[in-house]
């Protein structure tokens, strides 16, 4: 274990150790909602926002972290306002931010002179980036998710499944929509230091799917998810460490292989 001592004693592999669980945990709650309902794409074009947001932050000599939590929770709020409406694609509407949103981020690259930005680490992550701030803001986000689903287990069932059902008993669903709203928010700002922009949607997608492979009620769904997302971000993190390879990729082929794996067991094992 010496391998794993040693991974441990680096102060940023601490911290990104703790950010990607508390992350990991986030991303899959709010994830198996998103998923269940189709629209677990708001997660990338928010992703996308927030690269050009980094962006702009950075070339402007801005607080990147600060300046980028407002303006992707506004993103959020506005997708979700247009998407209610009858004139307004949501599909159309994620396309066109994310193709924007990276334009206006390259661009903003591109034009900034005597500052040294690294492409890479805003497009794939990058561990060396997450400080402590990332590690507080990270941790109070769980304990918010986490107590929703506790307190509210039953109300976000209703909405994930339907949604004029319970608008109809009297929940409030637009204020839960905008509570997602934010938390999604804020889980693709604080993991994309760690996965990128490109990448860190496939951190809500991945877990759901791979736990709806075998549990079917909504519950186990959430359980596993949790489960599954902490694991793989582990394995991940831990491959990346041995192998040299980039954090976020080695993740998120991880979660590829094991969604394939509980795919291929499914079908040949259990028959279904």
């Amino acid at each position: 274990m010496n391998w794993l001592s040693e991974m441990l004693s680096y102060t940023f592999m601490q911290r990104a150790l703790i950010v990607g669980l508390l992350i990991s945990i986030c991303a899959a709650l709010v994830g198996v909602s998103l998923v269940l309902r189709k629209s677990s794409m708001i997660g990338d074009g928010l992703s996308h926002t927030t690269f050009g947001a980094f962006a702009v932050a950075t070339a402007c000599s801005l607080a990147p972290l600060w300046f980028t939590i407002p303006v992707v929770i506004a993103t959020s709020f506005l997708v979700l306002k247009l998407s209610n409406s009858k004139r307004a694609n949501g599909d159309a509407l994620i396309a066109l931010l994310s193709a924007s949103s990276l334009a206006i981020g390259v661009m903003a690259i591109s034009l900034t002179k005597g500052v040294n930005i690294d492409l890479n680490s805003y497009l794939f992550g990058s561990i060396l980036s997450i400080g402590w701030n990332d590690v507080w803001l990270s941790l109070a986000l769980t304990i918010v998710v986490v107590l929703l689903y506790l307190f509210a287990h039953n109300r976000i069932f209703a909405i994930t499944f339907d949604e004029d059902f319970a608008k109809a008993s009297g929940i409030k669903t637009s204020v839960y929509d905008a509570i997602f709203a934010i938390i999604c928010s804020l889980v693709v700002v604080l993991g994309m230091r760690l996965l990128g922009a490109l990448l860190i949607s496939s951190l809500i997608i991945f877990p759901t799917l791979i736990a709806m492979q075998f549990s079917k009620s909504f519950s186990r769904v959430v359980v596993c998810s949790v489960l599954i997302s902490i694991v793989n971000f582990v394995l991940g993190l831990t491959i990346s460490y041995l192998i040299a390879s980039p954090t976020g990729a080695t993740v998120v082929i991880v979660n590829l292989a094991v969604l394939v794996i509980a795919y291929i067991v499914r079908k040949l094992i259990l028959g279904k």
